[in-house]
């Protein structure tokens, strides 16, 4: 893959719900900028069709993406699996998003614009349609991470981040491989560094394809309480 610049990840699992409509309209957002890409869709050993939804666009677009099954290890995990498979292909940029529609492709073109000026570039979301209770959420975890590490990591799990391929593999090595939340352990080990300049894009945060799903509150504690656990395993 010497000739790709950008390397996407994307996490699925059970969105057989607008998933060929986000992965045809992603495809046809980095076409239409000219960006030499492949976008990895891997298989969080979804319960729906999502698989074979995913087969189906990989023998539509068989030199752009690519798909991977794996067995459920959750979101987090399966990023760190996406993350350290685009390393190993070398591509100079590494893009992650999620399959639910949320991620609107049309700020993607100012994250690629930035690139001179940055070695990290985090979306920031500002406009949200998933609800208040999970901007609630979004910014009871900004504050635990603050009290816990005095770092601001302005949006920490946004899934909506270009990374310069160097600056990655890095802050990855700073990361137990069994953190759940790898997407926030990592966004704290990019923030440690002095040496990263960062950027971040105001986006729109749609409202997802399966629509709202409930949040439980015992739920938030007890994966609250296990990242501010975990956070100290961070090095650096």
């Amino acid at each position: 893959m010497s000739d790709v610049e950008l390397i996407v990840i994307m996490p699925v699992y059970n969105e057989e719900t607008g998933l060929e409509r986000v992965v045809t309209e992603w495809l046809r957002a980095f076409s239409h900028l000219n960006v030499k890409h492949r976008v990895l869709a891997i298989n969080d050993g979804s319960t729906d069709s999502s698989l074979s939804i995913l087969n189906k666009l990989q023998s539509q677009f068989p030199e752009v993406l690519l798909v991977s099954n794996k067995s459920n290890s959750g979101h987090g995990r399966t990023c760190r699996v996406g993350y350290e498979w685009a390393l190993a292909q070398g591509a100079p940029w590494i893009f992650q998003i999620d399959s639910d529609g949320q991620c609107d492709p049309g700020f993607f073109a100012e994250f690629w614009s930035n690139r001179p000026r940055a070695d990290c570039i985090f979306g920031m979301r500002i406009m949200r349609e998933d609800g208040l209770p999970r901007k609630l959420v979004s910014t009871f975890c900004r504050l635990l991470i603050m009290i816990s590490t005095g770092q601001d990591l302005g949006d920490p799990n946004v899934p909506y981040r270009l990374i310069e391929r160097n600056t990655l593999e890095k802050a990855l090595a700073c990361v137990p491989a069994e953190f759940d939340l790898q997407n926030i352990a990592l966004a704290l080990a990019l923030k440690r560094d002095p040496s990263v300049r960062w950027q971040y894009v105001p986006i729109r945060f749609r409202l997802p394809n399966h629509g709202q799903r409930r949040i439980g509150l015992l739920k938030i504690v007890q994966r609250g309480f296990q990242m501010l656990i975990q956070l100290h395993t961070v090095k650096g």
